[in-house]
């Protein structure tokens, strides 16, 4: 006979599994509200929510002997505070102040039992009445707000935290490592002063990045271009070394792959679509926000890339180049790991992305080669004619030998003007005839092989 304990909780598991529902329903009007609410503030990054699982639930009621505390499921479901847990990231420790300041000033709606309301959506009430931030039972700090959500007879509560991108880190430290292991009272002591060193690393951490990203953005916007440059080295460090330490792991070998994540990196801000901007300092957060994800995932580098859709190609030269990298990007591992750290960062679809990336080289490729011939004596079809000879020349560039190496930034621009150099010596379309074999030669033999 099952001990009435456990049928306590499947009971509970019941209820929590008929309202999944409605549970999604409001976390996602949640995680709407408290997103627009706070977007625009420049030390919000993004929300992230959770339902508290079957196995998470059932571990809360036996270790909190939730039902002893309780009558009946239907009492506890109701008074469960963290059903939901939504978290508030933002970049930096100080900036969790900032964002519960935001919460106590659009939150200012009095109610009852120390709950306050919103005059944006007054079925969102949170309890202001409480001393934050609070004291956790391992002695560190947390912004940690319980809340409900009322509204058409559907009342669900959940508990709100503000955490920066080092506490987001460290609480799955301190959550894996410590309330996951069962064990580690017998050396509690010895435990609690390795995390305090982590704990005080991370602090150290936290205040080096608000100190590059405040120099970032207190640089001149005359400097524009050193920042960037001075930006997209950090970052493409920043990647090289998270993966190199990824390759060791996982392989037992290293290679250097320093240059292609300056590709990268180039590509991305390329696509962000601010590479006129005067401040880069807000995708600089976004990645790595993103890395520090990343970092914390196993990734596996003896699998295939795999794209969800047929590649759609803007031109003919798009889809031979495109074509042409799809036919090793399985074959030779520097071209598998440059698309998976590619890929992996974006988070889009592996397809899309495979696309823009393509458009994105064609870009690079061809930059300055059409307007070279521009006011030549040369007609648009013979101009036409040139452009395609030379797209055809730089393909077989690459079918000779698909070397990575070869959309490396150095070699594209020596690539280009080499082309470019060329070209500014092409007056008349016969110049051109007489031209072709050497630039046939640059192209091919000088740089395919």
């Amino acid at each position: 006979m099952k001990l009435e304990l456990f049928d306590f909780i499947d009971k509970t598991l019941q209820i929590i599994d008929s309202k999944s529902d409605v549970l999604n329903r409001v976390a996602d009007e949640l995680d709407n509200f408290f997103t627009n609410s706070f977007f625009i503030n420049d030390h919000f990054l993004n929300v992230n929510y959770r339902i508290k699982s079957s196995d998470s639930l059932k571990e809360k009621i036996l270790r909190h002997n939730l039902y002893i505390l309780y009558n009946s499921p239907e009492e506890l479901v109701d008074n469960l505070s963290d059903l939901i847990g939504f978290r508030i990231e933002c970049r930096f420790i100080k900036d969790e102040e900032k964002i519960y300041k935001d919460i106590i000033k659009l939150f200012d709606i009095k109610e009852q039992n120390g709950y306050f309301s919103n005059p944006l959506n007054s079925s969102i009430m949170l309890k202001l009445d409480e001393k934050q931030p609070q004291i956790q039972k391992n002695g560190f700090e947390i912004y940690k707000i319980d809340g409900k959500y009322s509204k058409d007879g559907i009342n669900v509560n959940f508990e709100l935290q503000i955490k920066s991108m080092v506490n987001v880190f460290w609480g799955d430290i301190d959550h894996r490592v410590l309330y996951k292991n069962f064990n580690y009272m017998i050396t509690e002591d010895f435990f609690r002063d390795i995390m305090s060193s982590i704990k005080d690393n991370l602090g150290m951490i936290d205040r080096q990045l608000m100190l590059v990203y405040n120099h970032l953005n207190d640089m001149d916007t005359s400097n524009a271009v050193t920042k960037r440059s001075q930006l997209k080295s950090l970052l493409s460090k920043v990647i090289h070394d998270i993966y190199i330490t990824k390759v060791r792991q996982e392989l037992g070998f290293v290679i250097d792959f320093k240059k292609s994540t300056d590709v990268i990196v180039d590509y991305i801000f390329v696509k962000s679509g601010d590479e006129n901007s005067p401040s880069y300092s807000n995708n600089f957060i976004r990645i790595i926000n993103r890395l520090n994800e990343i970092g914390r995932n196993d990734i596996k580098f003896d699998n295939y890339i795999v794209f969800e859709r047929d590649i759609n190609y803007k031109d003919e030269f798009s889809a031979e180049l495109g074509n042409t990298i799809l036919k090793v990007i399985n074959r030779d591992f520097k071209w598998n790991l440059f698309f998976k750290i590619l890929f992996e960062i974006q988070e889009d679809d592996n397809t899309g992305d495979f696309e823009g990336f393509i458009e994105f080289l064609e870009y690079k490729l061809m930059n300055g080669i059409e307007k070279t011939l521009d006011g030549k004596a040369i007609d648009d079809t013979q101009k036409d004619e040139i452009i395609s000879c030379i797209k055809g020349y730089i393909i077989e560039c690459f079918r000779v030998e698909t070397n990575i190496e070869l959309i490396n930034s150095c070699n594209i621009k020596l690539l280009n003007s080499s082309i470019v150099k060329i070209l500014k010596s092409v007056n008349t379309y016969e110049d051109w005839l007489s031209s072709k074999a050497h630039l046939y030669d640059i192209i091919v033999n000088k740089h395919g092989k």
